[in-house]
């Protein structure tokens, strides 16, 4: 159910060696992403559940979903970056039939973030989920 751009990043990963290497790429992934403009980092963006500042700004162009995303931590913007190959693009309806636990526990993820980071993972999740939700009951 994974996006082509979620397949390419767990085909990444089956090819490096090591979780050094897959935390610097997607800290690299994260450094791709353009930053989230100061003026809509605002309560209503803010994710709350994360230990790191974490900023989630919908963006529904009809029942596709997509959204930008920012954080003030490097690993952080990272897996930002990982949600939105997962998420970004889908319709509102498939954003809430993605199984994120086990699509993120294709990447090893599950096993090798702290425990705070997987609870800010889960926190951005249920943000992500609640925003199509909301779309999807309007429609």
């Amino acid at each position: 159910m994974a996006s082509e751009a979620f397949e390419e990043i767990a085909e990444t990963f089956e090819f490096l060696d090591d979780w050094e290497e897959r935390y610097r790429h997607v800290i690299e992934l994260g450094k791709a992403m353009e930053p989230l403009n100061d003026a809509v980092k605002v309560p209503a963006t803010k994710v709350d559940g994360c230990a790191s500042q974490v900023w989630i700004l919908p963006r529904i162009d009809g029942q596709r979903f997509d959204f930008h995303g920012d954080s003030d931590a490097i690993i952080v913007r990272g897996l930002i970056a990982v949600l939105h190959a997962l998420y970004g693009g889908v319709s509102v309806q498939e954003v809430l039939k993605v199984d994120a636990n086990a699509e993120l526990a294709r990447l090893g993820l599950d096993e090798h973030l702290s425990a705070q980071r997987s609870n800010g993972v889960r926190a951005m999740v249920e943000r992500i989920r609640l925003l199509a939700a909301e779309r999807a009951a309007a429609e």
